[in-house]
């Protein structure tokens, strides 16, 4: 009884302080700076691009590339920083477990539902995206985007026979060669086997590497307490360089494409109430209560892993959840996790297929909801990460990739409601493990609600 009171007491308590911060840039209503820059953003892109034709086309790209420097280097502050992020949460938040055989169940529950839910996700985009139409307004523009555009790597599904090597494939060979290129599965599986690992040790003999992890934790808090300051800044220079490439008018064609994104995301959510009102008896307006400031830092950010430890205090102080479920679920889910994500993809791949007049017959659509799936569990928690992934997408049911050219334009704002959406996902799925995790710990009561 000592060992699980050490290790679910001591060592998840400095990643609760690690999200002060990130509570000031809530109440500092960065999300509001955030917005105002967005704002700003399409009115300067707008006088430097095409539409108005202030500037000549070559100088106005000109200055919008160097407009967009903040943000290409808050992108690539958060995308530095993710890795070690992860790593070291992932392990701290497996030590944090009362036992192996609790640890093994709630495994499997919590990769079990976020699989369940981003399928339904994907499905809920195709659905909504065949309902609303939203490419038909849009035919005129696909002849604008030159075929040589967004060129990727083919993605094939694996056979039944490769099937053997590709799930071995998955176990890190060379971990260090997962971080540098970005593996973010191999990342988790070798974070998860560490953390098995130091659960199995005796306390005093893990302690130093999870001290050390704790460490970095805080550096890694510390860099995105910088990037932070960035955020108004990079949506600002982004929404510019974006809308002075495509013009503002071809931006407001996109309307019906926005809407129809927005329209799956609040399904979406409504379904996450329902299952949450369901299976956990928690009131929905209650929970959007409890977890709003995480919800605006989401929004703000476009990255569920900058706003983790504000996600695990949330968590733990406003829906009752022990810390050893938080640190567990909330860094998982903000690897694997990515149901908004998913929904826009699939939102996307239907609203292309209409710009280009190509039928996706059941077993595309089945296929995309596949790769919607598979896509998630491997993709980095930071901006515009969708992007990347939607192009693999898009080549695997035979739609041109040059097409995303087309939703670029818009896809800062969709990225930050379908990052919101995924947090959303990550609390949930959280108060669901607390209910159905067994006994909770004499010294870690509910808090007692309003």
């Amino acid at each position: 009884m000592t060992e699980n009171s050490n290790s679910s007491n001591y060592y998840p308590r400095p990643l609760r302080h690690l999200s002060s911060y990130l509570s000031g840039l809530v109440q500092g209503r960065l999300w509001l700076k955030v917005l105002v820059g967005m704002f700003l953003g399409l009115v300067t892109g707008t006088l430097l691009g095409p539409s108005v034709g202030l500037v000549e086309p070559a100088t106005g790209t000109l200055i919008g590339n160097w407009l967009a420097f903040p943000g290409q280097l808050f992108l690539a502050t958060i995308q530095m920083i993710v890795i070690p992020l992860v790593i070291a949460s992932v392990v701290r938040g497996l030590a944090a477990s009362e036992d192996l055989d609790q640890l093994r169940k709630m495994g499997l529950r919590v990769t079990g539902f976020f699989i369940i839910t981003t399928a339904i996700a994907a499905s809920i985009g195709l659905w909504v995206g065949s309902l609303m139409n939203p490419g038909s307004m849009m035919t005129g523009l696909a002849s604008t985007v030159s075929a040589g555009e967004g060129t990727t790597t083919t993605a094939t599904m694996p056979s039944v026979d490769e099937l053997p090597g590709t799930l071995i494939g998955l176990l890190p060979g060379n971990p260090l060669d997962a971080m540098v290129e970005g593996q973010m599965l191999q990342v988790v599986i070798f974070s998860i086997i560490v953390g098995i690992a130091l659960v199995s040790m005796a306390p005093e003999k893990s302690r130093p590497l999870l001290d050390l992890l704790d460490s970095l934790q805080q550096v890694c808090m510390t860099v995105v307490r910088w990037a932070m300051r960035l955020a108004p800044y990079a949506v600002f220079g982004l929404m510019a360089q974006l809308t002075t490439t495509i013009g503002f008018q071809a931006m407001m064609g996109m309307a019906s494409y926005v809407v129809t994104v927005l329209v799956g995301l609040l399904l979406l959510l409504g379904l996450y109430m329902l299952i949450l009102k369901l299976l956990a008896g928690q009131p929905p307006v209650q929970f959007i209560k409890d977890s709003r400031d995480v919800l605006l830092l989401a929004f703000s950010t476009s990255s569920s892993a900058a706003v983790m430890p504000l996600s695990i205090r949330t968590a733990e102080d406003k829906l009752g959840v022990r810390p050893s479920v938080s640190q567990f679920v909330i860094p998982l889910g903000a690897t694997i996790n990515m149901n908004g994500t998913a929904l826009y993809q699939a939102v996307a791949t239907v609203f292309l297929a209409q710009v280009y007049g190509i039928d996706l017959s059941m077993g595309s659509m089945a296929l995309v909801v596949a790769m919607a799936v598979g896509a998630s569990i491997g993709s980095p928690a930071t901006p515009g990460v969708g992007i990347v992934i939607l192009a693999m997408v898009l080549q695997t049911v035979g739609i041109p990739p040059s097409g995303i050219a087309l939703i670029m334009g818009v896809d800062r704002i969709l990225d930050m409601c379908r990052t919101a959406i995924n947090v959303t996902g990550d609390l949930v799925t959280c108060r669901l493990m607390e209910n159905w995790s067994g006994k909770r710990l004499l010294d870690e009561p509910v808090p007692r609600k309003a």
